[in-house]
């Protein structure tokens, strides 16, 4: 028993060591965007009037929001906790017959640590699948204009065409 106890504090001090890095990683990013911020633009003389091209929404400066923060200090090593812990007991309980005699006490914990971490994931999904309608909207449009442009395309060639024809027999008519 006292295995376990020793594998499970080196996990929650895997988990701790990574929600620091995931922290310092967040604190770097806020102070580079407040340097942005606060650090004058010196503007040089230019050669030649130089087009810039549009900012896309993430170079704008978006910045870092709190949900951010809170799926990378605790969304995701929660949801990674309760997996790695799943996958854990699973292993060792089809090797260590201990295991299976305390498998209550467990499945107790995978189940409190699953009830956030599923929803959690059920969000995560949601937001991909909006993205994945967003995707497919925009390619319908896409191929409608593509097919409209066609369209017209054939239609300017048939016109251009018959005016050709016309002005042959018009030519012609004048002979």
């Amino acid at each position: 028993m006292i295995e376990w106890i020793v594998i499970l504090e080196i996990l929650a001090v895997v988990m701790a060591a990574m929600s620091i890095v995931i922290a310092l990683g967040v604190l770097v990013n806020f102070a580079r965007q407040a340097l942005k911020q606060v650090t004058p633009k010196i503007k040089s003389i230019p050669k030649k009037e130089i087009k810039e091209k549009p900012k896309m929404s993430k170079e704008k400066g978006e910045g870092v929001t709190f949900n951010d923060i809170f799926m990378f200090m605790i969304a995701v090593p929660l949801v990674l906790l309760w997996v790695g812990f799943a996958g854990f007991v699973i292993h060792t309980g089809l090797n260590n017959s201990a295991v299976l005699e305390n498998i209550e006490a467990y499945t107790t914990l995978i189940a409190i640590l699953g009830g956030p971490a599923l929803l959690i994931i059920k969000d995560a999904l949601d937001v991909w699948k909006q993205e994945q309608a967003e995707k497919t909207a925009f390619y319908k449009i896409k191929a409608q204009a593509v097919i409209d442009y066609n369209e017209q395309a054939q239609k300017q060639d048939q016109m251009i065409e018959s005016k050709q024809q016309e002005q042959e027999h018009k030519m012609e008519s004048k002979k």
